[in-house]
Parts: structure tokens; sequence; C-alpha cells
């Protein structure tokens, strides 16, 4: 695990190994308990998550094809519908005090968009924009294509979840539920953009230029 210490009282960690899904939730709920801030970027095994608006038919497969999959299916009480997690993404996990920053919700999800809009952009020259419809970044260029999931909590003027951004990952758990309501064929990933050369070093250049940008936002 990588740590890097910024200004303003954030730390942030870089994990070089898959964290379980289960894991992280409990650390965040701990986080939340204690009021302790911290930024995680790591990745999960193959896992489908959904929030506190996902609908049943958005799930396209049995339990028992998920199982034999050895896919988990977590239900979180995050906003959006279903997503899926795979090794190959980087996963962002933002826990902020907002009551402690004097800092609205709306304000946070404006810094969290466009420090990812920037470091997308410084890493790999990419231009990814919101869809005022849908949560997450899409491609510029048409066909849009979904680049970045997202799902944010907060409880208790508290934040917790964050993004997934597809990296190496080949997108094949997406094809088990209609991501956010979209469809699968929506999704796309560093790799199927041919961005995917040299990826650890580029996935430490996004998490260093991320965070330097998302605390320069914060009061």
């Amino acid at each position: 695990m990588t740590k890097f210490l910024h200004q303003k009282g954030l730390p942030s960690y870089l994990f070089p190994s898959i964290v379980p899904y289960i894991r992280y939730v409990k650390f965040q709920e701990n986080s939340r308990k204690n009021r302790r801030e911290s930024m995680l970027f790591l990745e999960h095994s193959p896992c489908l998550t959904g929030g506190i608006g996902a609908k049943a038919e958005n799930l396209l497969v049995s339990a028992s094809h998920l199982s034999s999959l050895g896919v988990e299916v977590v239900t979180l009480p995050r906003g959006g519908d279903f997503t899926a997690h795979e090794p190959g993404q980087i996963v962002g996990y933002l826990h902020i005090d907002l009551k402690k920053r004097n800092l609205s919700l709306g304000d946070f999800l404006r810094a969290l968009n466009q420090s990812l809009v920037v470091s997308i952009k410084e890493t790999w020259g990419l231009t990814v924009e919101e869809n005022p419809k849908a949560p997450g970044l899409y491609t510029l260029e048409e066909p849009k294509r979904k680049l970045v999931s997202e799902g944010i909590f907060a409880k208790s003027y508290f934040t917790s979840f964050g993004f997934a951004l597809n990296g190496l990952n080949n997108l094949s758990t997406f094809s088990l539920i209609n991501p956010c309501g979209a469809k699968s064929e929506d999704m796309t990933s560093l790799l199927r953009l041919g961005k995917d050369k040299d990826f650890p070093r580029k996935r430490r250049e996004f998490v260093e230029i991320f965070t330097k940008t998302f605390i320069g936002l914060l009061p």
C-alpha cells in the first residue's frame, strides 16, 4: 500500500492488491463512526452492487448463475442502480466530513467530477463529460460510452463510496446487469479505447493528479 500525505489533513492510499468488497464496507462504516477522513484507491474481485434505487429487472441472471461464476451481489445504502466491479478498474472511495469542512453535498459532487475530468485528461488525454440524465462520466466522441461509474452515500454529513473508472477490465461482469439502468454495451474502458499502455504507472499518475486536484478544491 502506498500512502500519499497532502495538505488539509486528508491522506490517500493506493492499494497494490485486490481488496474484498465487504472489507471496504466495514472500513467505511468505521470511518463514519469515527469521522475519520481518507481517500482510498483500489480494485475489487468480481461483484455486483446495487444502491437504494436498484431495480430487480436490471439484474439479468439468477442468483444460482452468479454463484456459479463466483460473483457476489451486495446491496448498499448509496445512490444509483446496479453496477459492477472487477479487477482492472480504478475504484476511488472518498470519506469526507462535510460538516467539518463546511462543504455542501452539491459542492462535493462538483469537486469530485471536476477532479475526475482533469485527472483523466492529464493522464490519458481523454475528454469526458457528465450526462445530466444519468450519473457517471462519458466519452465526448460519438457514440458516447460510459467510462466512470459513480455512487455516493452521505449520512450525518459524512461521505462514502465514490467512483469506478474502467481500466484494464474486460467489462464481462457488466453483461450480467443493465448498469445504472442502461445497457452493458454503453460501457467502455481504457483498454477498449486503446489507452492501456503502461497502465501501472498511469494508474499511480492518475491517483496523484486526482488527489492533488480534489484536495485543492476543498475548503
